[in-house]
């Protein structure tokens, strides 16, 4: 059985399928800022926590540089050891007739030599070398550098060590050489979006004779360190469940729906602004909560405050459905988060806290966090099939561009979703009126009419199948018989959405 050094990273040791094999070189390369240090901090810590000897070799930052980093992220640097070649005071003085930093000043093989020695002082299980561009400028060209580092991957391997050596791939970002001969690459990346915080994201460029999670992977770094979100894959989470018809509590809707929804499907209600896609996702969670289960409700676009008053006042109190921990709301700024970490901020909710219907409020304020449409509907297509695989219900909206007439969606995600809730406005004997209607439905048979519905401080009312009226969808319906299908407006009507 193949012995792996766990690196300390939460996520990162499930994109390696375990860790570091023991014994051999790996490289972690990235633009200075990535997160370098951080990792290779956590993954000599995790070595302590082990009571395993651990040596951090630095070439470019100071001892009480390193040990500020690990401050910060409330690390506490017992049991490694810290060889720091750097510039003795000395060399500063001004009376003094060196010129050059300690490091530049050296010979390569001077240098070569006192790593070597630190090694063999401390006999370590684990090493860091930060960083590679200080050996790589010593070198001064590519053959002698790839010679230095075979002898160095050479030397650790009679030892049995794991190593990690550190670039920050300012000297030469073309110079492949390290990646032929260590035994792993990890590659980070740092990119700036227009707007909002920095996005980080690594990949397993190499893995020598084991298997990987390959793609990228976003993670951030926070306080307590560098935390990885590896990419879901659906097909790896298959679980058993009874596919049962689930209701929403409202009869009419559920005889729309055709009995109702099944367990574990996705719900698209999709359309203008305003028409009532929150509360129509909402009265699902409602129903879920009745039944004695939980839900989880990320909100992208609303605050919560105003999400909270506005339900409460339609009988839906989710502020106290949240203290009494029956559903977890959270609002979310798309601006500060990355795909990665939402989809497992979703998994976290479904493994911890067990929900059975997660609420995505809306898929727009969701794009915003992806770089192109067509990642959104990869990440979606993942999402959605791994919550259906777990017996979970999502419900999504998507809120279109204009209030009547030819409507466009941001992004089509239609065919993704199990069944698709269609609202629209329509005008009617000289009022603003809703409709609701069931364009799709995977798993069964539906009404294939059109509902008006009124949202009042009761919550939704439904009612009978507006089959006298052509062109509701539209918005400019025309009047072909009887109006009494229609519901009456009363003065509690209001602007609820």
């Amino acid at each position: 059985m193949i012995e792996r050094a766990l690196t300390g990273v939460a996520g990162l040791d499930d994109i390696l399928s375990g860790g570091l094999t023991r014994g051999h070189v790996f490289l972690l390369e990235g633009s200075p800022g990535t997160g370098k240090t951080t990792i290779a901090l956590q993954f000599l810590l995790e070595g302590a926590k082990l009571n395993e000897r651990c040596l951090y070799i630095s070439l470019s930052e100071t001892e009480s540089e390193l040990r500020a980093t690990a401050r910060s992220h409330g690390m506490e640097f017992e049991g490694i050891e810290i060889f720091e070649l750097a510039p003795p005071e000395s060399l500063l003085d001004p009376d003094q007739q060196q010129s050059l930093l300690y490091s530049s000043d050296l010979e390569l093989g001077e240098t070569t030599k006192l790593i070597f020695e630190a090694f063999e002082r401390s006999k370590p299980h684990r090493v860091v070398i930060d960083s590679l561009s200080e050996i790589r400028l010593l070198a001064q060209s590519s053959l002698r550098y790839r010679r230095q580092i075979l002898a160095l991957k050479h030397f650790f391997s009679r030892s049995d060590a794991t190593v990690l050596l550190l670039d920050d791939m300012t000297s030469d970002i073309l110079d492949k050489t390290v990646h032929s001969v260590v035994h792993g690459v990890i590659h980070l990346e740092q990119l700036a979006p227009d707007y909002g915080s920095e996005r980080r994201r690594l990949r397993v460029v190499k893995y020598r004779g084991q298997s990987f999670r390959g793609g990228y992977h976003d993670f951030v770094i926070k306080t307590g360190g560098v935390f990885v979100f590896p990419r879901l894959r659906a097909h790896e989470h298959r679980t058993s469940f009874a596919r049962t018809t689930l209701k929403s509590g409202i009869a009419e809707f559920d005889d729309l729906l055709g009995g109702g929804i099944e367990r574990g499907s996705s719900t698209l209600l999709i359309g203008p602004a305003g028409t009532g896609k929150s509360l129509f996702a909402l009265q699902f969670v409602d129903a879920t909560v009745k039944r004695g289960e939980k839900a989880a409700v990320f909100v992208f676009d609303e605050e919560l405050g105003l999400l909270f008053s506005r339900t409460k006042a339609m009988g839906l109190d989710l502020e106290k459905m949240q203290e009494e921990e029956v559903i977890h709301i959270e609002q979310l700024d798309a601006a500060e988060l990355s795909p990665g970490e939402f989809a497992q901020r979703v998994r976290d909710r479904v493994a911890s806290f067990n929900a059975k219907a997660v609420v995505i409020d809306s898929i727009n304020g969701y794009q915003t966090s992806m770089p192109e449409e067509n990642a959104l509907v990869l990440h979606m297509h993942e999402l959605l099939q791994f919550l259906n695989r777990q017996g979970v219900n999502t419900f999504l909206t998507v809120a279109q561009h204009g209030l009547v007439g030819d409507m466009k969606s941001p992004v089509d995600v239609t065919y993704l979703a199990d069944t698709v809730i269609l609202l629209r406005y329509f005008e009617a004997v000289g009022k603003v009126r809703r409709a609701v209607s069931v364009i799709k439905k995977r798993t069964g048979r539906h009404e294939e009419t059109i509902r008006e519905f009124r949202i009042s401080d009761v919550g939704l009312t439904l009612g009978e199948p507006l089959s006298n009226f052509q062109g509701i969808l539209r918005g400019v319906p025309i009047f072909m018989g009887d109006k009494k299908p229609l519901l009456p407006m009363t003065s509690e009507d209001g602007n609820h959405s």
